[in-house]
C-alpha cells in the first residue's frame, strides 16, 4: 500500500519551488545579511525580498514583518512581547479554552508574573462568542489574543467582529493565523489585528521559520536582546535561507483557487464516510465556518489511535493522547464539550494541494475494513 499522507495541519512538504529557491543559499550567498561587505549583499537583498513576499500575503508593510524561529516563537513573542510593553497600563489578557499550547503555555507563565488571564469557553463547534469578548474586557486589558483557524478542528474564529471589539476599546488584538494563512484569506486589514501569527511549516516552507506581523505603532519588548536585527524585535543573525523559503511559500499560496478542489475533495470524504458508517460517524467543529482542508471526525464508541492504528500507510492525527499510559480527550475537544464516548474516537484528516481522490477513496476502503466499524 502506498503511504498516504493526510496530516497536513500538522506539517506540509517543502513545496518543489521552494526548495528550488532555498538551494542558492546552500551553495552560496552565506554572507551575514547585516555585514556590510560584497558577501553580504545577496544575503541581505534576499532576506528582504522574502519579507516583502510575506508581507504581499498579508497585505502589509514588509518592516511590518518580523522573522522568527516559527509559528511559537511567534505566539510567544506577541503574547510575552505585549505583555512586558504594556503591563504599566494593565496586567489582563483575554483568549480562549481552545487555542494552540503555543498561546496557552505563554498565558499560564505569565499568570505566575502577575498577569490576570481569562479563558474565554467555546461552543459545541468551537466558535466563541465576540458578545463574550466584549464582556470580558475590563481597564486593565492589554491583549486578546484569539485564534483565526483552529488546528485540530478547522473551526474559524469571528476574527472580524473581534477585531472591531478589540479597536472599539483600543486593545492590542493578536492572532495565531498558523493554520489559516494559504488556506483563506488573511489580510490583515481584513481580518483586523495588530500581530499576526505565520508558521512556515504550515504552508510548504520548511520547519524553523516563522514571522510575526506587528502593526506600526504597535508596541513590543522583544524576547531575544542582543544586536537590532528585524528592527529590534528579534536578535540573532537572520537566515537569508530559510527566509526565502518562507517568503517563497507565502508567494505560492496567494492563489487560493487550489483550495477550492481542496474543499470539494474534503467535502466529497465526509459523505462517503457518513454514507458509508451513518450514525457511527460524527463531525467535530463547524459544519460552515471550517477550513476547506479540515475534516475531523469521531467514530463513536471507538479510540482514534486504534482506528489509525488499522489503516495501512495513512498518516493523519487523533483527538486524543497518551499520557503515562492513559488516554485522554484532546482540551481543544473537551473545551467544546464533545462526550468522553464520542471525542475519544476523534481522527483528524487534513488535506493538502498534493492529496488526490484515489488517495481519499483508498482511505474510505481502508476504513470499511475495520472490523469494529464493518460490523
Amino acid at each position: 500500500m502506498m503511504p498516504i499522507y493526510l496530516d497536513y495541519n500538522a506539517s506540509t512538504p517543502i513545496d518543489p519551488a521552494v526548495a528550488s529557491a532555498m538551494r542558492p543559499f546552500l551553495d552560496g550567498a552565506f554572507g551575514n545579511p547585516s555585514s556590510g561587505h560584497w558577501a553580504s549583499t545577496p544575503a541581505k537583498a534576499a532576506l528582504e525580498n522574502a519579507r516583502g513576499q510575506v508581507a504581499a500575503l498579508l497585505g502589509c508593510a514588509p518592516d511590518e514583518i518580523v522573522f522568527t524561529s516559527g509559528g511559537s516563537e511567534a505566539n510567544n513573542l506577541a503574547i510575552k512581547g505585549t505583555f512586558f510593553a504594556l503591563r504599566h497600563k494593565g496586567e489582563h489578557i483575554v483568549t480562549t479554552q481552545a487555542e494552540h499550547p503555543a498561546i496557552l503555555a505563554p498565558c499560564r507563565f505569565l499568570e505566575r508574573l502577575g498577569a490576570t488571564v481569562t479563558y474565554l469557553p467555546v461552543d459545541r463547534t468551537g466558535r466563541v462568542d465576540p458578545e463574550a469578548v466584549r464582556r470580558a474586557i475590563t481597564p486593565g486589558t492589554i491583549l486578546i489574543s484569539v485564534m483565526h483557524a483552529n488546528n485540530e478542528v478547522g473551526t474559524i474564529q469571528p476574527i472580524e467582529e473581534i477585531g472591531a471589539i478589540a479597536r472599539e476599546h483600543a486593545i492590542c488584538f493578536h492572532t495565531d493565523a498558523a493554520q489559516a494563512v494559504g488556506k483563506i484569506p488573511t489580510e490583515v486589514d481584513i481580518v483586523g489585528v495588530d500581530l499576526l501569527t505565520i508558521a512556515g511549516h504550515k504552508l510548504y516552507a520548511p520547519k524553523g521559520i516563522g514571522a510575526l506581523y506587528v502593526r506600526h505603532g504597535t508596541t513590543l519588548e522583544p524576547l531575544i536582546h542582543g544586536a537590532g536585527h528585524e528592527g529590534g524585535l528579534r536578535a540573532g543573525t537572520e537566515s537569508a535561507l530559510l527566509a526565502v523559503g518562507l517568503g517563497t511559500a507565502c508567494a505560492l499560496v496567494r492563489d487560493l483557487t487550489p483550495m477550492e478542489r481542496v474543499q470539494a475533495l474534503r467535502d466529497r470524504f465526509w459523505r462517503a464516510l457518513k454514507d458509508r458508517f451513518g450514525d457511527r460517524v460524527v463531525l467535530n467543529g463547524h459544519p460552515e465556518h471550517r477550513l476547506p482542508n479540515t475534516l475531523n471526525v469521531s467514530f463513536v464508541g471507538m479510540i482514534g489511535a486504534d482506528v489509525l492504528a488499522s489503516l495501512d500507510g495513512v498518516a493523519a492525527s487523533t483527538g486524543s493522547a497518551c499520557h503515562s499510559g492513559r488516554i485522554e480527550l484532546s482540551p481543544v475537544l473537551a473545551a467544546m464539550g464533545v462526550p468522553e464516548r464520542i471525542g475519544m474516537g476523534a481522527v483528524r484528516f487534513s488535506l493538502g494541494r498534493q492529496t488526490t481522490d484515489a488517495e481519499i477513496d483508498a482511505v474510505v476502503t481502508q476504513l470499511a475494513t475495520v472490523p469494529a466499524l464493518s460490523a
